[in-house]
């Protein structure tokens, strides 16, 4: 801000003593034969012993035992264990080659390197089980620059900046992880997990597993296009779910730039998540806070604004949050969440520019943030 018994039998047939007495009576004729009908009836006994199922006039303490790997088979977890997810929005770590570099990102790495960015919220994210955000940008020396306004890219130690700051796991699917091409989207997947961070987006699910607890991340990049991302959300779903996830979290980019108000095409792609079996969605893509809801007991973000975002180094909107929820699966698999967590802070610790270091907001900015989100949230269904 869990976990596996042994069984013993023993039977004593007959003693020593009674074994020389009967070899004097019988014989050593008689004998053999009282020692054939021994075998037969140890034979007999072990082989009961070796049933998987349990008769009633088995001891007590056997059936109890027997009873209780039968109860572990059908319990996914011995006891409930509960996993505490952080989310954050978009992460662009770089600048376009004609951004001024004295005010860019990439000035303040030069300057303070890669634990600066998140150590106003590294206690956040260090206290959480798992934190995920959008990586909106590259990390690639491609020169294969797209024909796009901006184009986001930096060298690949950047990634550092999130292991330092404690994020586990990265959406990739967005209007910017092509900025330079194929090459560029491959080369900052494969930087990403070099530096050991999770990555999934577009067709790519992930599956991590975190205390025990499988959770599956699907990414979905939706633009203008909502019709054939509806195929695109059942089926990762489907996917991760068939994998063995026990939570599913949905992380869509979408809607339109500066609009407070979620559009109905994310409504319809929100709701259909939940529909096929998400336990939470969240969005992000229009660099400014929209509203939080609930549908069928499941909740959505719709828009978690910018965070660590190098994309724009004056915004008039420096306002964001810090989405985190609670999820507990008790020992058959079932799925209970506690109310949201919406931590509110400003993209920058400077209140005139942006300095790229997300900090949390206190005292009555804090409040105004938080209403900011209430009133937002409000009409939404």
């Amino acid at each position: 801000m869990n976990t596996p018994k042994n069984r013993k039998l023993f039977l004593e047939l007959c003693k020593t003593k009674k074994k020389k007495q009967m070899l004097l009576i019988f014989g050593p004729t008689g004998a053999a034969i009282l020692i054939l009908l021994v075998f037969l009836l140890l034979r007999a006994f072990s082989g009961n012993g070796d049933a998987k199922t349990v008769s009633n006039d088995q001891p007590e303490t056997l059936k109890a035992e027997s009873a209780g790997i039968q109860e572990s088979e059908t319990q996914r977890f011995q006891e409930p264990v509960s996993v505490t997810v952080s989310m954050a929005g978009d992460c662009t770590l770089g600048k376009d080659e004609a951004f001024n570099y004295s005010t860019s990102l990439n000035a303040y790495y030069d300057m303070y390197g890669p634990a600066y960015f998140f150590q106003n919220v590294k206690s956040v994210f260090d206290a959480d089980d798992l934190t995920v955000v959008n990586f909106e940008g590259t990390l690639t020396d491609s020169t294969a620059r797209n024909g796009e306004t901006f184009a986001f890219k930096a060298p690949a130690e950047y990634a550092e900046i999130l292991t330092d700051g404690g994020v586990e796991a990265v959406n990739v699917a967005n209007n910017h992880s092509h900025d330079y091409g194929d090459q560029g989207f491959a080369d900052t997947k494969e930087n990403l997990k070099k530096a050991g961070i999770t990555t999934f987006g577009y067709n790519e699910t992930a599956l991590m597993e975190v205390k025990g607890v499988k959770i599956g991340l699907v990414g979905i990049y939706e633009l203008h296009d909502h019709l054939e991302r509806e195929h695109q959300v059942r089926v990762n779903i489907q996917k991760v779910r068939a994998e063995g996830a026990d939570l599913v979290f949905v992380v869509f980019h979408w809607g339109n730039e500066k609009d407070t108000v979620p559009d109905a095409n994310q409504v319809t792609l929100a709701k259909l998540a939940i529909d096929n079996g998400a336990d939470l969605v969240v969005g992000h893509h229009a660099h400014v806070l929209q509203g939080v809801t609930t549908y069928k007991g499941k909740t959505i973000a719709y828009g978690l604004g910018n965070f660590c975002f190098g994309g724009n180094s004056a915004p008039s909107d420096m306002d964001t949050m810090v989405f985190q929820q609670t999820f507990t699966l008790d020992t058959d698999g079932s799925v209970t969440s506690e109310e949201p967590n919406l931590i509110p802070c400003r993209i920058s610790s400077d209140y005139y520019i942006n300095n790229y270091q997300p900090t949390p907001a206190t005292g009555d900015e804090a409040d105004r943030i938080l209403q900011k989100i209430h009133d937002r949230s409000e009409g939404l269904g």
